[in-house]
């Protein structure tokens, strides 16, 4: 078994020594992050209020499990005096650090970080963050399940699901520690460092939040802030935007190459041929059979390029890298089959809540009847049309986003607008014929009908289940 290939943390004793005994601090948004910050914080002996400017019932749910253990709660909207009393701000990730209240407490010195940036400062163990527009989970995933079958004890975490600052509060530490981080998060770090950093691809994405897409890149690109010549960064080289982060950095570079865009003789790196990816990392070749992978598509291969380099980076084995291709069946709402019926095959890719990551859908199949639709994060559909026109044979819209889908796509293929999910697979349904796939890949955040995507991807199997 490889040993890990970090030297010690010298900061981490000054991390720990973060002192949050009787500290008022707020935590700004009542999500799963915000409510992990909370108890994070609870248990260090801080003075905990949690603040979100929303009301919802799945909020007053939580605001309840919160109080019950003696955390307080404010929601319905952001309290001035809240954030003036405060000695410290976390700011949950779904929070922009824009809005008004934020600025002012950071303008008067009030200290405001990120749950990722909270979390960090009580870790130790290296820390490989995996960001990127699409991909993120499963490269995150594979990564984990790669060095647990290389015999490391791993922590998989962050925006996949299971909030960063859970971990230092559990019995049993992690060699490893495996985190997806989303721009978001990225925007409120001060220190993170990742020892491995993975640079996935950036596409237009978060554009209602962010004021353009320099700034959305320039948000990806602070995963490196940290780093330094111990560090590594996997990076994806046929990328113009992940490669021209790239530039000056002291950290060391291992880049990955999509289907035929590797140099010929490339030194360092992974590069995706046909049905095998080639590794040269540190003086060796390795060869790595895509056969043995259920993950399909050009964009899945580069993660798991993506992947094997961060493994092997981080002290993982060519055979734990093998043992995990073999048992991994994808994710759930990633391009994920639900149900063949009739020959009809129904995906649900609800994760996909950008255009490029319905375009790399649509490249998957040939005959698609496409559900699209949800709250628009300021993406392009009209640059769709050349993809939809070739393999979209009926398009099904829904959500807030019906009228600005119709307007950009509906002139290419015939549309439907239907009012909810029920609507939208029944429809699709009674259009399939044999051979035709019923794809939902959204385009859309889940916000304006579900709590996120998963609930909407939930929905979608169950209408299906329903319906055959």
């Amino acid at each position: 078994m490889n040993e890990p290939v970090f030297p010690a943390m010298a900061s981490g004793k000054i991390w720990l020594d973060m002192d949050l005994l009787n500290k008022k601090v707020l935590v700004v948004g009542m999500g799963v992050s915000g409510e992990a910050c909370a108890r994070f914080l609870k248990n260090r002996g801080a003075r905990v209020t949690v603040n979100d400017a929303d009301d919802q019932a799945y909020l007053r749910n939580i605001a309840e499990r919160l109080r019950a253990k003696g955390i307080k709660t404010v929601l319905g909207g952001h309290r001035s005096r809240l954030f003036e009393q405060a000695d410290l701000i976390c700011l949950s990730p779904g929070v922009p650090h824009t809005i008004k209240p934020i600025v002012r407490a950071r303008a008067a010195g009030i200290p405001v970080l990120g749950e990722i940036e909270l979390a960090s400062r009580f870790i130790t163990e290296p820390i490989v963050a995996v960001t990127g527009t699409n991909g993120k989970t499963t490269t995150t995933t594979l990564i984990g399940e790669m060095l647990e079958a290389s015999g490391r004890r791993t922590f998989v975490g962050g925006n996949i699901g299971r909030p960063l600052v859970e971990y230092p509060d559990l019995e049993r530490p992690a060699e490893i520690v495996v985190v997806e981080v989303s721009s978001f998060q990225l925007d409120t770090i001060e220190f993170f460092r990742p020892r491995v950093a993975v640079l996935l691809n950036i596409t237009p994405d978060h554009l209602d939040r962010y004021p353009d897409f320099d700034a959305y890149v320039l948000s990806k690109g602070r995963i490196l802030k940290n780093q330094g010549p111990d560090d590594t960064v996997v990076y994806n080289a046929g990328d113009e935007f992940t490669a021209a982060l790239m530039t000056g950095g002291s950290s060391r570079h291992l880049p990955f190459f999509g289907y035929g865009q590797a140099p010929a003789r490339f030194k360092e790196g992974a590069a995706v041929a046909n049905q095998t990816i080639l590794i040269r990392q540190d003086g060796r070749e390795h060869w790595i059979d895509l056969n043995r992978s259920r993950l399909v598509g050009d964009h899945q291969y580069e993660n798991i390029a993506a992947a094997c380099l961060a493994t092997l980076a981080t002290g993982g084995t060519v055979k734990g890298i093998h043992r995990a291709l073999d048992d991994f069946d994808g994710l759930p709402h990633r391009m994920e089959p639900v149900r063949t019926f009739k020959e009809v095959l129904y995906v649900n890719d609800s994760k996909g809540t950008n255009v490029n990551a319905v375009s790399r859908a649509l490249g998957s199949f040939e005959a698609v009847i496409l559900i699209m639709g949800g709250r628009e994060k300021g993406g392009d559909f009209a640059s769709l049309a050349p993809l939809v026109a070739g393999k979209v044979k009926r398009l099904i819209v829904m959500g807030e986003s019906t009228a600005v889908i119709s307007a950009a796509l509906g002139g290419v293929v015939p549309t439907d607008e239907v009012r909810d999910m029920a609507a939208a697979v029944q429809k699709a349904h009674d259009l399939a014929v044999p051979g035709d796939v019923v794809l939902l890949s959204p385009g859309c955040a889940s916000f304006d009908q579900y709590e996120n995507y998963a609930a909407r991807g939930n929905d979608f199997r169950r209408n299906v289940e329903q319906l055959l």
